[in-house]
């Protein structure tokens, strides 16, 4: 074989290999993982252990996620049956127009504890006052530096979510206001880097998104891109921050690019332990 058609011969080899590349990333970005995950919480209280919270991330409804899927989600969590329902902010990628469509699919949402939801940086890149319309239509509560008391036989534990990190004004003392060193603390921001400068005593647990798992990871497990101050720190799953533990979920769309690879979209259904 001279080298003209060893070339020829390695080209036409190298498109089919490209074709499966992207067929697979594409493939992998619709198939939803339900990550059933145990969140240790301290000071949990007796009644509230094995509650389960549904938590949704990084919906990104948008050219490159359907509606159809986000209704797909949906359908999912009401069937798992969630005590609570959690979304972790980024609703819409690229255009304002696909922030109404989203909420008017995450209205049908439902749990015996409430919906709640924070807002991310792609909110207020595409339209902030639509997002927040958004919340109030669909009858989701928005804790933005803010929190709410989940009750059971006569015990609360504090559900408290704050504005995003890189375009808004986090507040954490806002969001905890009224809570003690002696009650139970989940709080609920969208980026994930909140956590290192968090030096709150009464935060025990913190959820977040942001980092889609890096969305695009190599094998050896680190992404090329990662949205953080802190590398692959928080690029995945249960991280010990320095004052708290911070769950990271991969997210459930797409961002830059409309695929994924070793990082499948992720709606975390945690259970509640005393710790």
């Amino acid at each position: 074989m001279n080298r003209r058609t060893f070339l020829r011969a390695a080209a036409a080899a190298t498109v089919p290999a490209a074709l499966g590349t992207a067929a697979y990333g594409l493939f992998e970005a619709a198939n939803v993982e339900v990550a059933r995950v145990e969140l240790a919480v301290p000071k949990l209280p007796v009644p509230f252990d094995g509650t389960t919270v549904a938590f949704l991330a990084d919906i990104h409804h948008g050219p490159f996620t359907s509606l159809d899927y986000v209704a797909g989600v949906v359908r999912t969590t009401l069937a798992l049956r969630p005590d609570l329902v959690v979304l972790g902010g980024d609703y819409s990628l690229k255009h304002e127009k696909y922030i109404r469509p989203c909420f008017e699919v995450l209205a049908a949402l439902r749990a015996p504890l409430g919906v709640f939801g924070v807002l991310g940086n792609h909110d207020y890149w595409h339209g902030i006052e639509a997002s927040r319309a958004g919340f109030e239509r669909s009858g989701i509560t928005q804790l933005t530096n803010r929190g709410a008391w989940l009750e059971r036989a006569g015990y609360r534990v504090r559900l408290a979510g704050v504005d995003d990190l890189w375009t808004g004004r986090a507040n954490v003392t806002a969001a905890l206001e009224g809570a003690t060193t002696e009650d139970a603390c989940v709080l609920v921001s969208h980026n994930p880097d909140l956590a290192e400068t968090l030096t709150d005593e009464r935060v025990g647990a913190m959820l977040s998104g942001h980092t889609h798992g890096g969305q695009v990871v190599f094998p050896g497990g680190s992404a090329p891109f990662v949205p953080s101050r802190y590398g692959q720190k928080y690029l995945k799953g249960l991280v010990r921050a320095p004052h708290t533990s911070v769950y990271v979920t991969r997210g459930l769309g797409c961002s830059g690019v409309p695929v994924r690879y070793a990082s499948r979209p992720e709606l975390t259904l945690f259970t509640l332990k005393s710790a």
